[in-house]
This record gives structure tokens, sequence and C-alpha cells, in this order.
């Protein structure tokens, strides 16, 4: 693999980390936001440290030139922003639907 794609992975997380950030801030200028979804974004600092972890292993791996575990960490960071992905997507999608607020039923379906 070359340098440019780690980096862009990298750099990657450094965007999903602002964005998340982004989303933290606005939901505190909110009048009320259900427990769930700050339950939620806080999930995500977890699973964006649990990628960095895996993109250094990856680095490792490609470093070795085991292909079998490049593979297998490609795909568990690519999983892992699917989920935060499709999570942000229906936290928007109950807020867009919902312009009264959320209740925490609404927000708490996460894996």
């Amino acid at each position: 693999m070359e340098p440019k794609i780690i980096e862009k992975l990298f750099a990657s997380f450094t965007e999903l980390e602002g964005a998340i950030t982004k989303a933290r801030h606005t939901f505190k200028t909110r009048e009320s936001v259900p427990e769930g979804v700050v339950r939620r974004l806080e999930s995500y600092d977890t699973i964006l440290a649990k990628q960095r972890t895996l993109a250094v292993a990856l680095c490792e791996a490609i470093a070795s030139k085991d292909w079998d575990e490049v593979t297998r960490h490609v795909t568990l960071i690519n999983s892992l922003s699917a989920m935060i992905r499709d999570d942000a997507k229906a936290i928007l999608t109950a807020i867009s639907t919902n312009e009264d607020g959320l209740t925490d039923e609404e927000t708490s379906n996460f894996c």
C-alpha cells in the first residue's frame, strides 16, 4: 500500500474526530438532548480510538507483508466506520422527523 493511502486514513480519523466534536457542540446548543444521544456520541470516541489502534497495527502488517492481517485490519476499520455512519444517520433521521426533540426511546438503538 502506498504511504498516501495510510496518510489519508489517519486524516480521515482526524476529520471524523472534528465531526464528532461539532456534533457534540451542536447538541449542547439544543434545549433537550436525550442522554441516549450523548452516550452514542461518547461511544464514537471509543470507536475512533479503536480505529486508530487498528490503523497502527495495519501499518505493522503492511511492513511485514502479512496480507491476511492487512485485509483483516482494513475490514475491521471499514466496519467500525460504517457503524458510526449508520448510527449518525439514524440520529439525524430522528432529529429531522421529530422537530420537538428526541426521546430516549428513539435514540437508544445503538449496538
